[in-house]
């Protein structure tokens, strides 16, 4: 019993290495369907905010690490006004630019939140990966709100953190 449920382990991994996945972080929403023309980008205020994100961490020691999944949160604390994000640039441990996911404004509704998902496959950004994002926002208006929550489990064992931005 145990020999066949250990070829069909087998028989699973090796079917799933031979398709190539592709990966959900790549693009996990429509941006252009967010996409929005400010017709006075003057009246507003502007911002940057970084934020640190880890696509895996050191496990017992620096040779081995553990992939996790990120959900980096984009959200609107304004139960009244939109705010609008222009760019979010995705970093490497080493400061190379992996990708940007969108160049152009884009808006979020009051109190609504839009996420990026880091793959656990995805390990590009390593131990020490960062997103910067350009906002804007009426000016008065509550500034957008960045956070990511990282996650792995594995058998048993579950782990999971937070990191919030910081306007820079």
């Amino acid at each position: 019993m145990r020999q066949l449920a250990g070829a069909m382990i087998l028989a699973v991994l090796l079917a799933a290495c031979g398709q190539e996945k592709e990966l959900s972080s790549l693009d996990p929403v429509n941006w252009e369907k967010r996409r929005i023309t400010l017709s006075q980008p003057d009246s507003l205020s502007h911002g940057s905010t970084y934020l640190s994100i880890y696509s895996e961490i050191y496990d017992r020691n620096v040779q081995i690490t553990h992939p996790l999944t990120a959900t980096v949160s984009m959200r609107n604390k304004s139960s009244t006004d939109s705010v609008y994000i222009h760019r979010a640039d995705y970093y490497s441990t080493d400061g190379r630019l992996i990708r940007t996911y969108f160049d152009h404004p884009i808006f979020i509704r009051p109190l609504e939140t839009i996420e990026i998902v880091i793959d656990q496959s995805d390990k590009e950004g390593g131990t020490g990966a960062n997103f910067i994002f350009e906002w804007s926002a009426q000016k008065g208006a509550l500034e957008p709100f960045f956070e990511a929550v990282m996650i792995s489990t594995t058998g048993q064992q579950g782990i999971s953190f937070t990191t919030q931005g910081v306007k820079r």
